[in-house]
Protein backbone atom coordinates (compact mmCIF):
# COMPACT_ATOMS: atom_id res chain seq x y z
CA UNK A 1 0.00 0.00 0.00
CA UNK A 2 1.46 3.40 -0.93
CA UNK A 3 2.42 5.84 1.81
CA UNK A 4 0.99 8.87 0.03
CA UNK A 5 -2.73 9.30 0.64
CA UNK A 6 -4.40 12.48 -0.64
CA UNK A 7 -8.02 12.62 0.54
CA UNK A 8 -8.90 16.32 0.17
CA UNK A 9 -8.02 19.21 -2.04
CA UNK A 10 -4.65 20.73 -1.17
CA UNK A 11 -4.58 22.54 1.09
CA UNK A 12 -7.62 21.20 2.89
CA UNK A 13 -9.95 23.38 5.00
CA UNK A 14 -8.26 22.71 8.35
CA UNK A 15 -4.84 23.46 6.91
CA UNK A 16 -6.12 26.64 5.31
CA UNK A 17 -7.55 27.80 8.62
CA UNK A 18 -4.35 27.21 10.61
CA UNK A 19 -2.09 28.65 7.92
CA UNK A 20 -4.30 31.75 7.79
CA UNK A 21 -3.84 32.15 11.55
CA UNK A 22 -0.08 31.77 11.10
CA UNK A 23 0.04 34.41 8.38
CA UNK A 24 -1.96 36.83 10.55
CA UNK A 25 0.24 36.24 13.59
CA UNK A 26 3.74 36.00 12.09
CA UNK A 27 5.82 38.16 9.72
CA UNK A 28 6.04 37.43 6.00
CA UNK A 29 9.81 37.01 6.30
CA UNK A 30 9.23 33.71 8.10
CA UNK A 31 8.32 31.94 4.87
CA UNK A 32 6.93 28.42 4.43
CA UNK A 33 7.48 25.77 1.77
CA UNK A 34 3.99 24.22 1.80
CA UNK A 35 0.47 25.47 2.59
CA UNK A 36 -0.43 22.59 4.90
CA UNK A 37 -0.59 22.19 8.68
CA UNK A 38 1.12 19.02 9.89
CA UNK A 39 -0.27 17.24 12.95
CA UNK A 40 1.52 13.87 12.93
CA UNK A 41 4.64 12.27 11.51
CA UNK A 42 6.33 8.89 11.58
CA UNK A 43 9.41 7.68 9.75
CA UNK A 44 9.34 9.32 6.32
CA UNK A 45 5.62 10.17 6.35
CA UNK A 46 3.85 13.32 7.54
CA UNK A 47 0.09 13.78 7.92
CA UNK A 48 -1.76 17.08 7.78
CA UNK A 49 -4.77 18.36 9.72
CA UNK A 50 -7.14 17.15 6.97
CA UNK A 51 -5.87 13.58 6.93
CA UNK A 52 -3.60 13.83 3.87
CA UNK A 53 -0.33 11.89 4.15
CA UNK A 54 2.82 12.97 2.32
CA UNK A 55 6.29 11.58 1.84
CA UNK A 56 8.87 13.93 3.34
CA UNK A 57 12.03 14.30 1.25
CA UNK A 58 12.98 17.58 2.96
CA UNK A 59 13.58 15.81 6.27
CA UNK A 60 13.30 18.95 8.36
CA UNK A 61 16.07 20.34 6.10
CA UNK A 62 18.50 17.63 7.11
CA UNK A 63 17.38 17.22 10.73
CA UNK A 64 15.63 13.85 10.60
CA UNK A 65 18.29 11.26 9.82
CA UNK A 66 16.59 8.88 12.26
CA UNK A 67 13.15 9.76 10.88
CA UNK A 68 10.11 11.40 12.41
CA UNK A 69 9.30 10.45 16.01
CA UNK A 70 11.54 7.37 16.45
CA UNK A 71 10.21 5.46 19.47
CA UNK A 72 13.54 5.33 21.36
CA UNK A 73 13.92 9.12 21.08
CA UNK A 74 10.29 9.76 22.04
CA UNK A 75 10.62 7.50 25.07
CA UNK A 76 13.88 9.14 26.14
CA UNK A 77 12.33 12.62 25.97
CA UNK A 78 9.31 11.44 27.98
CA UNK A 79 11.49 9.86 30.66
CA UNK A 80 13.69 12.94 30.87
CA UNK A 81 10.69 15.28 31.13
CA UNK A 82 9.49 13.41 34.19
CA UNK A 83 12.72 14.19 36.06
CA UNK A 84 14.39 17.33 34.71
CA UNK A 85 13.19 19.62 31.94
CA UNK A 86 15.62 22.47 32.52
CA UNK A 87 18.41 23.47 34.83
CA UNK A 88 20.93 25.33 32.63
CA UNK A 89 24.39 23.86 32.30
CA UNK A 90 25.78 27.13 33.65
CA UNK A 91 24.02 26.39 36.94
CA UNK A 92 24.76 22.69 37.41
CA UNK A 93 25.59 19.36 35.77
CA UNK A 94 23.28 16.63 34.56
CA UNK A 95 24.03 13.22 33.05
CA UNK A 96 22.67 13.65 29.48
CA UNK A 97 24.83 16.75 28.87
CA UNK A 98 27.97 14.90 29.91
CA UNK A 99 27.04 11.76 27.96
CA UNK A 100 26.53 13.70 24.70
CA UNK A 101 29.88 15.46 25.11
CA UNK A 102 31.69 12.21 25.93
CA UNK A 103 30.14 10.48 22.91
CA UNK A 104 31.11 13.25 20.52
CA UNK A 105 34.64 13.34 21.88
CA UNK A 106 34.97 9.60 21.30
CA UNK A 107 33.40 9.62 17.82
CA UNK A 108 34.77 12.76 16.17
CA UNK A 109 37.69 12.31 13.76
CA UNK A 110 41.22 12.85 15.04
CA UNK A 111 43.65 10.94 17.20
CA UNK A 112 43.99 13.61 19.88
CA UNK A 113 42.33 14.66 23.11
CA UNK A 114 38.98 16.38 22.48
CA UNK A 115 36.37 18.41 24.30
CA UNK A 116 32.83 19.44 23.34
CA UNK A 117 30.61 22.40 24.12
CA UNK A 118 26.86 22.21 23.48
CA UNK A 119 24.76 25.00 21.95
CA UNK A 120 21.24 25.48 20.56
CA UNK A 121 21.55 25.75 16.77
CA UNK A 122 23.91 25.37 13.85
CA UNK A 123 24.45 29.11 13.56
CA UNK A 124 25.27 29.35 17.26
CA UNK A 125 27.64 26.42 16.86
CA UNK A 126 29.49 28.08 13.98
CA UNK A 127 29.69 31.38 15.82
CA UNK A 128 31.01 29.61 18.92
CA UNK A 129 33.66 27.84 16.83
CA UNK A 130 34.80 31.24 15.57
CA UNK A 131 34.95 32.59 19.13
CA UNK A 132 37.02 29.61 20.24
CA UNK A 133 39.41 29.95 17.28
CA UNK A 134 39.86 33.67 17.92
CA UNK A 135 40.54 33.08 21.62
CA UNK A 136 43.10 30.38 20.79
CA UNK A 137 44.99 32.17 18.01
CA UNK A 138 44.59 35.76 19.24
CA UNK A 139 43.71 36.60 15.63
CA UNK A 140 40.52 38.07 14.18
CA UNK A 141 40.22 37.21 10.46
CA UNK A 142 37.91 34.42 9.28
CA UNK A 143 38.13 32.76 5.85
CA UNK A 144 34.97 31.34 4.27
CA UNK A 145 33.97 30.32 0.75
CA UNK A 146 31.62 31.20 -2.06
CA UNK A 147 28.40 29.22 -1.84
CA UNK A 148 28.70 28.78 1.92
CA UNK A 149 25.78 28.85 4.31
CA UNK A 150 26.66 29.16 8.00
CA UNK A 151 23.56 30.67 9.61
CA UNK A 152 21.41 33.76 10.17
CA UNK A 153 23.06 35.57 13.09
CA UNK A 154 24.96 38.73 12.23
CA UNK A 155 28.35 37.03 12.20
CA UNK A 156 27.17 33.90 10.39
CA UNK A 157 25.27 36.03 7.86
CA UNK A 158 28.57 37.76 7.16
CA UNK A 159 30.03 34.30 6.59
CA UNK A 160 27.09 33.15 4.44
CA UNK A 161 27.37 33.59 0.68
CA UNK A 162 23.86 33.71 -0.80
CA UNK A 163 23.05 37.42 -0.61
CA UNK A 164 19.57 37.96 -2.04
CA UNK A 165 17.68 35.39 0.02
CA UNK A 166 19.49 35.62 3.36
CA UNK A 167 21.32 38.95 3.62
CA UNK A 168 19.45 41.60 1.67
CA UNK A 169 18.55 44.57 3.87
CA UNK A 170 20.13 43.16 7.04
CA UNK A 171 23.58 44.79 6.99
CA UNK A 172 26.03 46.03 8.07
CA UNK A 173 27.60 42.70 8.83
CA UNK A 174 30.47 41.65 11.07
CA UNK A 175 33.92 42.60 9.74
CA UNK A 176 37.06 40.55 9.14
CA UNK A 177 35.36 37.89 7.03
CA UNK A 178 37.16 37.00 3.78
CA UNK A 179 35.40 34.98 1.08
CA UNK A 180 37.37 32.80 -1.33
CA UNK A 181 36.31 30.74 -4.38
CA UNK A 182 35.03 27.20 -3.81
CA UNK A 183 35.42 24.50 -6.48
CA UNK A 184 32.09 23.80 -8.20
CA UNK A 185 33.03 21.12 -10.72
CA UNK A 186 29.76 21.40 -12.65
CA UNK A 187 30.28 25.11 -13.32
CA UNK A 188 33.97 25.00 -14.14
CA UNK A 189 35.10 26.95 -17.25
CA UNK A 190 34.19 25.26 -20.56
CA UNK A 191 36.91 23.01 -21.87
CA UNK A 192 38.77 22.76 -18.57
CA UNK A 193 39.25 19.31 -17.08
CA UNK A 194 38.26 18.61 -13.49
CA UNK A 195 41.86 18.17 -12.41
CA UNK A 196 42.99 21.38 -14.10
CA UNK A 197 40.09 23.23 -12.49
CA UNK A 198 40.99 21.95 -9.03
CA UNK A 199 44.61 22.99 -9.66
CA UNK A 200 43.36 26.47 -10.55
CA UNK A 201 41.18 26.68 -7.44
CA UNK A 202 44.10 25.68 -5.23
CA UNK A 203 46.29 28.30 -6.94
CA UNK A 204 43.63 30.97 -6.31
CA UNK A 205 43.33 29.83 -2.69
CA UNK A 206 47.06 30.26 -2.21
CA UNK A 207 47.02 33.61 -4.01
CA UNK A 208 44.24 34.88 -1.77
CA UNK A 209 46.49 34.48 1.25
CA UNK A 210 48.73 37.08 -0.38
CA UNK A 211 46.22 39.33 -2.14
CA UNK A 212 43.31 39.31 0.34
CA UNK A 213 44.50 38.44 3.82
CA UNK A 214 47.76 37.47 5.48
CA UNK A 215 47.41 33.96 6.95
CA UNK A 216 49.16 35.27 10.07
CA UNK A 217 46.00 37.31 10.69
CA UNK A 218 43.57 34.40 10.15
CA UNK A 219 42.02 32.72 13.17
CA UNK A 220 40.05 30.09 11.28
CA UNK A 221 39.19 28.68 7.89
CA UNK A 222 35.54 27.60 8.06
CA UNK A 223 34.38 25.20 5.37
CA UNK A 224 31.36 22.94 4.78
CA UNK A 225 32.64 19.49 3.88
CA UNK A 226 29.64 19.28 1.56
CA UNK A 227 28.06 22.65 0.86
CA UNK A 228 24.39 22.61 1.81
CA UNK A 229 22.44 25.67 0.72
CA UNK A 230 25.14 26.30 -1.88
CA UNK A 231 23.96 23.26 -3.82
CA UNK A 232 25.23 20.01 -2.23
CA UNK A 233 28.74 20.45 -3.57
CA UNK A 234 31.28 18.09 -1.99
CA UNK A 235 34.70 19.64 -1.50
CA UNK A 236 37.15 17.97 -3.90
CA UNK A 237 39.62 15.87 -1.85
CA UNK A 238 42.76 17.62 -3.12
CA UNK A 239 41.27 21.03 -2.35
CA UNK A 240 40.33 20.01 1.17
CA UNK A 241 43.74 18.45 1.72
CA UNK A 242 45.40 21.73 0.69
CA UNK A 243 43.19 23.64 3.14
CA UNK A 244 44.35 21.29 5.91
CA UNK A 245 47.99 21.81 4.90
CA UNK A 246 47.70 25.59 4.81
CA UNK A 247 46.05 25.63 8.22
CA UNK A 248 48.88 23.52 9.64
CA UNK A 249 51.51 25.67 7.96
CA UNK A 250 50.16 29.01 9.20
CA UNK A 251 48.57 28.11 12.53
CA UNK A 252 45.01 28.69 11.30
CA UNK A 253 42.22 26.64 12.90
CA UNK A 254 40.43 24.39 10.40
CA UNK A 255 36.71 24.37 11.26
CA UNK A 256 34.49 21.81 9.50
CA UNK A 257 30.87 22.97 9.35
CA UNK A 258 28.97 19.66 9.30
CA UNK A 259 25.66 21.04 10.51
CA UNK A 260 23.83 19.62 7.47
CA UNK A 261 26.22 17.01 6.08
CA UNK A 262 27.11 15.33 9.39
CA UNK A 263 25.52 12.57 11.43
CA UNK A 264 25.06 9.79 8.96
CA UNK A 265 23.77 11.83 6.04
CA UNK A 266 26.66 10.87 3.74
CA UNK A 267 26.93 7.26 4.91
CA UNK A 268 29.59 8.09 7.50
CA UNK A 269 29.01 9.60 10.92
CA UNK A 270 30.94 12.69 9.76
CA UNK A 271 31.32 13.61 6.08
CA UNK A 272 34.98 14.48 6.57
CA UNK A 273 35.65 10.80 7.27
CA UNK A 274 35.35 10.22 3.52
CA UNK A 275 38.48 12.37 3.14
CA UNK A 276 40.67 10.84 5.84
CA UNK A 277 41.13 14.26 7.43
CA UNK A 278 40.67 15.52 10.98
CA UNK A 279 39.56 19.15 11.39
CA UNK A 280 40.65 21.05 14.47
CA UNK A 281 37.01 21.85 15.30
CA UNK A 282 33.86 20.28 13.91
CA UNK A 283 30.37 21.79 14.21
CA UNK A 284 27.32 19.54 14.32
CA UNK A 285 23.60 20.18 14.79
CA UNK A 286 20.42 19.23 12.88
CA UNK A 287 20.27 15.39 13.02
CA UNK A 288 22.41 15.36 16.17
CA UNK A 289 19.30 15.43 18.37
CA UNK A 290 16.61 13.97 16.08
CA UNK A 291 14.62 17.21 15.83
CA UNK A 292 15.35 18.74 19.22
CA UNK A 293 17.35 22.02 19.23
CA UNK A 294 20.97 21.08 19.89
CA UNK A 295 24.35 21.86 18.35
CA UNK A 296 27.90 21.05 19.31
CA UNK A 297 31.45 22.18 18.73
CA UNK A 298 33.91 19.33 19.19
CA UNK A 299 37.65 19.67 18.79
CA UNK A 300 41.18 19.66 20.06
CA UNK A 301 41.14 20.02 23.81
CA UNK A 302 43.82 22.72 23.87
CA UNK A 303 41.89 24.84 21.37
CA UNK A 304 38.55 24.23 23.09
CA UNK A 305 40.03 25.32 26.43
CA UNK A 306 41.19 28.70 25.08
CA UNK A 307 38.12 30.81 26.02
CA UNK A 308 37.98 32.06 29.62
CA UNK A 309 35.53 30.49 32.12
CA UNK A 310 32.08 31.94 31.45
CA UNK A 311 32.92 32.83 27.85
CA UNK A 312 30.88 29.97 26.38
CA UNK A 313 27.36 28.66 26.90
CA UNK A 314 23.82 29.97 27.10
CA UNK A 315 20.55 29.59 28.96
CA UNK A 316 19.23 26.68 26.91
CA UNK A 317 22.52 25.31 25.54
CA UNK A 318 22.55 21.57 26.16
CA UNK A 319 18.99 21.47 27.51
CA UNK A 320 18.27 18.12 29.24
CA UNK A 321 15.46 17.15 26.84
CA UNK A 322 17.59 17.88 23.77
CA UNK A 323 20.51 15.97 25.25
CA UNK A 324 18.33 12.96 26.08
CA UNK A 325 17.19 12.90 22.45
CA UNK A 326 20.78 13.25 21.23
CA UNK A 327 21.99 10.34 23.33
CA UNK A 328 19.52 8.07 21.53
CA UNK A 329 20.12 9.59 18.10
CA UNK A 330 23.88 9.14 18.44
CA UNK A 331 23.43 5.51 19.49
CA UNK A 332 21.18 4.85 16.49
CA UNK A 333 23.21 6.66 13.84
CA UNK A 334 26.50 5.26 15.14
CA UNK A 335 25.44 1.67 14.53
CA UNK A 336 27.24 0.12 11.52
CA UNK A 337 23.93 -1.25 10.21
CA UNK A 338 22.38 2.22 10.23
CA UNK A 339 25.31 3.74 8.35
CA UNK A 340 25.25 0.88 5.85
CA UNK A 341 21.56 1.55 5.29
CA UNK A 342 22.28 5.27 4.87
CA UNK A 343 24.81 4.45 2.16
CA UNK A 344 22.31 2.11 0.48
CA UNK A 345 19.64 4.83 0.51
CA UNK A 346 22.13 7.16 -1.15
CA UNK A 347 23.00 4.62 -3.84
CA UNK A 348 19.35 3.87 -4.62
CA UNK A 349 18.47 7.56 -4.69
CA UNK A 350 21.41 8.37 -6.97
CA UNK A 351 20.31 5.66 -9.44
CA UNK A 352 16.84 7.18 -9.56
CA UNK A 353 18.28 10.66 -10.15
CA UNK A 354 20.60 9.50 -12.91
CA UNK A 355 17.67 7.76 -14.61
CA UNK A 356 15.69 11.01 -14.42
CA UNK A 357 18.64 12.95 -15.79
CA UNK A 358 18.76 10.60 -18.78
CA UNK A 359 15.05 11.22 -19.42
CA UNK A 360 14.70 14.95 -18.71
CA UNK A 361 16.96 17.56 -20.38
CA UNK A 362 15.94 19.93 -17.60
CA UNK A 363 18.32 18.12 -15.21
CA UNK A 364 21.81 19.43 -15.84
CA UNK A 365 23.67 17.79 -12.97
CA UNK A 366 23.24 15.19 -10.23
CA UNK A 367 25.68 15.44 -7.34
CA UNK A 368 26.28 15.04 -3.64
CA UNK A 369 27.67 12.49 -1.23
CA UNK A 370 25.83 9.50 0.21
CA UNK A 371 22.17 10.28 0.85
CA UNK A 372 22.79 14.02 0.55
CA UNK A 373 21.95 14.50 -3.13
CA UNK A 374 20.75 17.26 -5.44
CA UNK A 375 19.67 17.66 -9.03
CA UNK A 376 20.42 21.03 -10.62
CA UNK A 377 17.89 22.24 -13.20
CA UNK A 378 19.00 24.25 -16.22
CA UNK A 379 17.14 25.73 -19.17
CA UNK A 380 19.83 24.48 -21.52
CA UNK A 381 22.50 21.90 -20.77
CA UNK A 382 25.02 23.58 -23.06
CA UNK A 383 25.05 27.01 -21.42
CA UNK A 384 23.81 25.80 -18.00
CA UNK A 385 21.40 28.72 -17.55
CA UNK A 386 19.74 28.21 -14.14
CA UNK A 387 16.08 27.18 -14.32
CA UNK A 388 14.92 28.78 -11.06
CA UNK A 389 11.28 29.25 -12.08
CA UNK A 390 11.00 25.65 -13.24
CA UNK A 391 12.54 24.49 -9.95
CA UNK A 392 9.89 26.28 -7.93
CA UNK A 393 7.21 24.87 -10.23
CA UNK A 394 8.65 21.39 -9.73
CA UNK A 395 8.36 21.60 -5.93
CA UNK A 396 4.73 22.67 -6.36
CA UNK A 397 3.92 19.87 -8.81
CA UNK A 398 5.54 17.33 -6.48
CA UNK A 399 3.59 18.65 -3.50
CA UNK A 400 0.28 18.36 -5.35
CA UNK A 401 1.10 14.68 -5.81
CA UNK A 402 2.05 14.13 -2.18
CA UNK A 403 5.84 14.64 -2.10
CA UNK A 404 7.53 17.36 -0.06
CA UNK A 405 10.81 18.52 -1.61
CA UNK A 406 12.81 21.70 -1.11
CA UNK A 407 15.09 23.86 -3.21
CA UNK A 408 18.76 24.74 -2.75
CA UNK A 409 21.67 26.29 -4.65
CA UNK A 410 23.07 29.75 -5.21
CA UNK A 411 20.63 30.21 -8.09
CA UNK A 412 17.75 28.43 -6.28
CA UNK A 413 17.67 25.96 -9.15
CA UNK A 414 18.40 22.71 -7.33
CA UNK A 415 16.12 20.18 -5.67
CA UNK A 416 17.81 18.72 -2.61
CA UNK A 417 17.00 15.25 -1.35
CA UNK A 418 17.25 14.73 2.42
CA UNK A 419 14.82 11.88 3.17
CA UNK A 420 14.88 10.28 6.61
CA UNK A 421 17.50 7.54 6.48
CA UNK A 422 15.07 4.95 7.84
CA UNK A 423 12.94 5.33 4.72
CA UNK A 424 11.99 2.01 3.08
CA UNK A 425 12.95 1.10 -0.47
CA UNK A 426 9.25 1.13 -1.37
CA UNK A 427 8.80 4.66 -0.02
CA UNK A 428 11.90 5.89 -1.79
CA UNK A 429 10.73 4.40 -5.09
CA UNK A 430 7.25 5.85 -4.55
CA UNK A 431 8.63 9.33 -3.92
CA UNK A 432 10.89 9.22 -6.95
CA UNK A 433 7.99 8.06 -9.14
CA UNK A 434 6.11 11.15 -7.99
CA UNK A 435 9.15 13.30 -8.81
CA UNK A 436 9.20 11.81 -12.30
CA UNK A 437 5.50 12.68 -12.78
CA UNK A 438 6.17 16.22 -11.56
CA UNK A 439 9.08 16.58 -13.97
CA UNK A 440 6.89 15.46 -16.86
CA UNK A 441 4.34 18.11 -15.90
CA UNK A 442 7.01 20.82 -15.82
CA UNK A 443 8.54 19.69 -19.12
CA UNK A 444 5.09 19.63 -20.70
CA UNK A 445 4.36 23.19 -19.58
CA UNK A 446 7.68 24.35 -21.01
CA UNK A 447 6.80 22.94 -24.40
Amino acid sequence: MPTIQIVTELPGPKSRALVARREAATPRGAAKLTPVAIVKAEGAAITDADGNTFLDFAGGIGVLAVGHCPPNVVNAIQRQAENLIHLCAIVGTYEPYVEVAESLNALAPGDFAKKTVLLNSGAEGVETAVKIARAYTRRSAIVVFEGAYHGRTNLTLAMTSKYGLFKQGFGPFAPEVYRLPFPNLYRRPPGMSEEAYIDDCIARLEHAFIAQVDPAAVAAVVLETVQGEGGFIPAPPRFLQRVRELCDQHGMVYVADEVQCGFGRTGRLFAVEHYGLAPDLIVTAKSLAAGMPLAAVTGRADIMDAPHPGGLGGTYSGNPLACAAAVEAIKTIGQPAFLERAAAVGERLRRHLLDLQAEFPLIGDVRGLGAMLLMELVKDRADKTPAAEETLQLTQEAFRRGLVAIRAGLYSNGIRFLPPLNITDEQLDEGMAVMAEALRAVESSRR
